[in-house]
């Protein structure tokens, strides 16, 4: 399988639900949730592209950079790169149902899993979305992350200890889906998180927490105070609030103000390995892919397999470009700065 196919694939099976435009900007699709969009105008989700647009490379040919390594080590599992599957829930909800909820976390664990390294599973309105994730994480041994919705913390607490017991690498709290319309309507209380809050959850699980839906300095320098182990730089693909900056326009800040403290992650808009060297160069560890993903898994496991080494090769290739032998490499230097 490769790339044409996967996307031949995506036209065949969407529907409406995805157009399956030759740029995943938002354009096409503003507004339509469910769908794949962006909420209200959609600016949120354009934003997130057009600041990794605005980013540029500075190419660098002159040096003896010819085998660069992508390995990326997270709480003591070795990764082939430093790029993640994003947690997604709700297939059946947004994506005209082209495959069902508990294929799509299964193919997306193990297509994760082949290429060497992690996939995210959401949650959702239905608890079936989240136990089928663990599910398939208990039967690669553990290799996955399942992520919460942020209903009240005895809650979070005992969906963590869940995932403890299936031996999950870590935890994540979609704290940026405070505000789901499609949580609230079907019973589901979900909302923000107050800095005691975090306490209490850090208190009270053992696995590594990571806190999604940062976007504001004041709020990781509370997660990181709160003794959290990471954050996820996020609008929520641009779902939740309309007319937010994209994610690569407040990363630096960010980075600048906690980075030496927890593992940055981030996603938004990110579509090619050279978006991952960008973020990466604007000082995130890792990131964290949504849709094309979504778009892969219309191929099953193999289609994300394929993908995730897509990317991987494609970064590869950045930093040959660029003269960086690995990630600690990667830094201010490698964007071109007027």
């Amino acid at each position: 399988m490769d790339m044409k196919e996967l996307r031949q694939l995506g036209r065949e099976k969407f529907g409406k639900a995805c157009r399956m435009c030759p740029i995943c900007d938002g354009r096409a699709c503003a507004g339509e949730i469910p769908g794949a969009g962006g909420v209200g105008t959609g600016q949120a989700f354009r934003n997130n592209v057009s600041a990794l647009v605005n980013v540029q490379l500075r190419q660098r040919i002159i040096h003896d950079v010819h085998m660069p390594s992508t390995r990326f080590t997270l709480w003591e599992k070795s990764l082939t790169m430093p790029i993640l599957a994003a947690p997604i829930g709700g297939i059946a909800f947004n994506w005209n149902n082209y495959i069902p909820e508990d294929e799509y976390a299964k193919a997306v664990i193990n297509g994760c899993k082949m290429a060497g390294t992690l996939g995210m599973v959401g949650d959702g309105k239905l608890p079936e979305i989240y136990q089928g994730g663990l599910n398939h994480i208990l039967e690669v041994g553990g290799w996955g992350i399942p992520t919460i919705k942020p209903p009240p913390n005895e809650q979070i607490i005992a969906l963590a200890k869940q995932a403890e017991k299936v031996g999950a690498v870590a935890i994540a709290i979609d704290v940026d889906a405070a505000a789901l319309i499609n949580m609230t309507a079907s019973g589901q209380k979900v909302g923000p998180k107050t800095y005691e809050e975090l306490v209490e959850l850090k208190a009270n699980i053992k696995l590594p927490i990571i806190i999604k839906g940062i976007m504001d300095v004041q709020d990781a320098v509370m997660c990181s105070q709160a003794g959290i182990d990471a954050i996820v730089v996020s609008n929520h693909g641009g779902r939740v609030l309309d007319h937010t900056p994209g994610t690569a326009e407040v990363l630096p800040d960010i980075v600048a103000a906690v980075g030496d403290e927890m593992t940055i992650f981030v996603d938004g808009g990110i579509r090619t390995g050279f978006d991952v060297l960008k973020m990466l160069a604007l000082g995130a560890d890792a990131v964290l892919v949504g849709r094309p993903v979504t778009q892969a898994g219309a191929g099953g496991a193999e289609g994300i397999s394929c993908l995730m080494e897509h990317l991987r090769s494609e970064l590869e290739a950045a930093m040959i470009m660029t003269g960086c032998q690995d990630l600690a490499s990667i830094g201010g230097q490698v964007l071109y700065k007027k």
